[in-house]
């Protein structure tokens, strides 16, 4: 999504824009302090921080029938899965992401173990816990490192709703005013636009950020979270943020639904 904003095609006049590259989680927990400008954040860290950002209309993350995952060692028949969860030790990739949200709504009585989201399929490998939630490729590769896929928490959102899956936000603090959002805004969508035009060269980009994977499978998950949904996510994808943390709120995971005005 930045690889026009990257090498200079897309800019926002007066502003250098540096690339900060980190984990989902720690992007979350920097955003609690305020200290980046604009930053990708998971849905669920979003109403801790509405009050100092806003969020763009582009640039999110959200699935459509797919979504995290929680793999095991063992295999689990589908209709025994939310079962065979509870008590079980699984690893999750952050306490403010929303794939943790998602696993709490689906899954109660379990015991999570919190981690680096790139380590989690090497505990489950290595019997460290009972599970891991996936919200990396591994939601394409997790055969190949012989583990099995126990609960899709994209299919499990679609039994409730036809509305996709809100999963990462873009974010941009408000304090830099509504004019400079606005444009900030335009940019992301026109780097956005200019990234899926332009496929052959913005996923080779990406890759060099990645975990080594191949250009097929960079390609095929780059595709399941930079779409339609990533350009605009006005109707459905407010849509279906209302419903996440209503569901959150009605659980007692959140206090209460944040504004959902979009720049």
């Amino acid at each position: 999504m930045f690889y026009a904003m990257a090498k200079g095609v897309v800019k926002i006049p007066g502003w250098r824009i540096e690339h900060v590259m980190e984990d989902i989680q720690s992007l979350n927990v920097r955003a609690f302090k305020g200290e980046l400008e604009m930053t990708a954040v998971s849905a669920h860290a979003y109403p801790k921080i509405a009050d100092r950002y806003g969020i763009l209309h582009c640039g999110a993350s959200m699935g459509r029938n797919y979504g995290p995952i929680v793999v095991s060692k063992a295999f689990v028949h589908p209709a025994e899965c939310l079962e065979a969860l509870k008590g079980k030790r699984i690893a999750v990739p952050g306490e403010w992401t929303t794939a943790f949200l998602l696993l709490n709504l689906a899954v109660p009585g379990y015991t999570p173990v919190q981690a680096n989201f790139a380590d989690i399929m090497g505990m489950v490998e290595r019997g460290e816990v009972d599970a891991g939630l996936i919200i990396h490729e591994g939601q394409i590769t997790y055969r190949n490192s012989g583990l099995f896929k126990v609960l899709d928490l994209g299919r499990w959102w679609s039994e409730i709703t036809p509305l996709p899956l809100p999963l990462g936000l873009d974010v941009v603090r408000r304090d830099l005013g509504a004019d400079l959002l606005r444009t900030v805004s335009r940019a992301m969508r026109e780097s956005i636009d200019y990234a899926i035009a332009n496929e052959d060269k913005a996923v080779p980009y990406a890759l060099d950020f990645g975990r080594g994977i191949d250009l097929d499978t960079g390609t095929r998950f780059v595709r399941m979270y930079v779409n339609r949904d990533t350009q605009d996510l006005r109707g459905d994808g407010v849509a279906a943020l209302k419903l996440l943390y209503e569901m959150a709120v009605s659980r007692g995971f959140l206090e209460k639904v944040p504004d959902l005005t979009l720049f």
